[in-house]
């Protein structure tokens, strides 16, 4: 038994969900397919959420518009009209997003965003599900909501390993059909109420479902040909990387490469289900595997995040930063969903490196009230594991470092936008 995961990127046209027909078409069976929302449409419902949340009707009307004519375009591309009997559960989702967009929202904009989001991964397996048995591929639909129980810790939540173990297996049987599409990304708390596993959790849920189904492998299909050693986007010369290490994946990931959930790795490393990573450009590519052990990385590995504020706090008292203070530091961090990429601290100061996010600019106002708040707004963090000081040499060129962490296996940059 498998698993296989598929991106947005993978099902972001008609073109690429007749692809993706014929990769799964190839697989072997028995599989479970999970699947994302449809290209950037996690995006497109987050901003609905924010519309709906803030009580913009008419904004809302429109993006809500917007997202179902993006659907809609694809599906005229994959059946060539709306008639057919296998898209009845598409359009009926539809029905009730429409229907959930009429209610006044509550005053927890989690909870709305994991109800509204989470029609994303519903509107992209329900299309496919529905291509799939359309084109001969005969597959079951499975609402995941049902089976991935978690916690109601809304946008971040944590799975409750027994009871989704327990429905898991009492669902995913095979005995009538030997594959199933489902989501990523959403899981159900006890009481049905939808919860999200984190941005970008879809290769997680790939995870969970192999570690409880006792997988033989886990693979998740992207638009590159394996695990490279730096964004190619951004630096052109990057390479592929054969194989990794559970370990030295699950370092990438918390530094910021954007390859692999950092929750991803763990339930795998658990049972030593292999993941691999391959292109659903090229399916007969070997791709990246990641296991136990793995060959030394033969190249220093870049990860680039953008869209970065440093932020620093100091006691206006000019007190130690205890670990008191920590705690309450810290746990205002967490209440707000900020993620911390880089994090110093003297006996003054405490410094991080944190993503921009919407509500970050409110966190630093209440922080204001406690302590003095510096800040560099718009910086770059570049992260060079197995780094030489040649490398950092020539990365560092003709830019301007703010501030910098190095370790035996990474160096650390705040930069300067460029």
């Amino acid at each position: 038994m498998q698993v296989s995961k598929f991106g947005g990127a993978s099902a972001k046209s008609a073109d690429a969900v007749k692809n993706l027909f014929k990769i799964v078409e190839s697989l072997d069976k028995p599989q479970v397919i999970v699947v994302s929302a449809m290209g950037k449409m996690t995006n497109a419902f987050e901003t609905l959420a924010q519309y709906y949340f803030s009580g913009n009707r008419v904004d809302c009307k429109n993006q809500l518009q917007q997202i179902k004519d993006y659907h809609h375009s694809i599906i005229m591309g994959l059946f060539g009209d709306f008639e057919n009997a296998v898209l009845s559960p598409f359009f009926e989702c539809v029905r009730m997003l429409e229907g959930r967009l009429e209610q006044f929202p509550s005053m927890h904009f989690d909870y709305e965003y994991d109800q509204i989001v989470s029609f994303g991964e519903m509107f992209s397996t329900h299309i496919i599900s529905a291509y799939l048995n359309y084109s001969g591929v005969s597959n079951k639909w499975v609402d995941v909501r049902q089976v991935l129980k978690t916690d109601d810790f809304y946008r971040d939540a944590n799975v409750d390993w027994e009871m989704t173990t327990k429905l898991m297996n009492r669902t995913f049987t095979f005995s009538d059909t030997s594959l199933y599409v489902t989501q990523g990304f959403i899981g159900g708390t006890l009481s049905n109420i939808s919860t999200t596993l984190g941005r970008e959790g879809s290769d997680y849920s790939a995870a969970i479902i192999g570690y409880v189904l006792n997988a033989e492998r886990v693979t998740v299909w992207k638009d590159v040909p394996g695990i490279l050693n730096a964004d190619p986007r951004i630096f052109p010369d990057a390479e592929k990387i054969d194989s990794l290490s559970y370990a030295e994946t699950i370092e990438l990931s918390y530094y910021g490469a954007q390859v692999i959930h950092p929750k991803t790795l763990k339930p795998l490393q658990n049972k030593q289900i292999p993941l691999f990573v391959k292109s659903f450009l090229d399916k007969d590519r070997p791709g990246t595997v990641i296991r136990q052990e793995s060959q030394p990385i033969p190249v220093p590995i870049f990860i680039l995040k953008r869209d970065q504020m440093l932020l620093t706090l100091s006691p206006r008292d000019f007190s130690f930063i205890t670990e008191e203070n920590l705690s309450k530091i810290l746990a205002l961090f967490s209440q707000n969903h900020v993620r911390i990429n880089l994090l110093q601290t003297s006996a003054l100061n405490f410094t991080v490196c944190v993503d921009r996010r919407e509500n970050l600019i409110s966190m630093v106002e209440k922080l204001k009230e406690f302590y003095s708040v510096r800040y560099n707004d718009q910086v770059e963090l570049l992260t060079i594991r197995h780094f030489s000081q040649q490398v950092i040499d020539e990365k560092l060129k003709e830019r301007v470092v703010i501030d910098s962490q190095v370790t035996r296996k990474n160096a650390r940059f705040v930069l300067q936008s460029c």
